[in-house]
């Protein structure tokens, strides 16, 4: 399955993808008028998400676990963003986190 390449998103139908380009797909969230939103606007949406979907994740998590999940997606790696500079969540907070979705 294509996942993200800005967020790691799963993209299981054809409406998930927003756009695609020469490095992979891009979900509808993370893009606009057929450009990539800037990496503020994917990391706060990130940030969101994760307050929404793991139950008791305070911001200041949902921050770290937002950084690592896109420090570690090959776009950021190659696309380096200062937001994304910030401390990360352990694999251990990671972990528990990924187990209450």
């Amino acid at each position: 399955m294509k996942t993200c390449i800005t967020c790691g998103m799963p993209l299981e139908n054809a409406e998930d993808i927003g756009m695609e380009t020469a490095e992979g797909a891009v979900c509808v969230h993370d893009s606009e008028n057929g450009a990539i939103k800037e990496p503020e606007q994917i990391f706060e949406g990130g940030v969101q998400w994760y307050m929404h979907a793991v139950a008791d994740c305070s911001r200041e998590l949902a921050a770290r676990l937002t950084t690592k999940n896109m420090n570690s997606l090959p776009y950021w790696q190659k696309h380096p963003a200062t937001c994304l500079g910030g401390p990360e969540a352990t694999d251990d907070e990671y972990q528990v986190a990924m187990a209450k979705l």
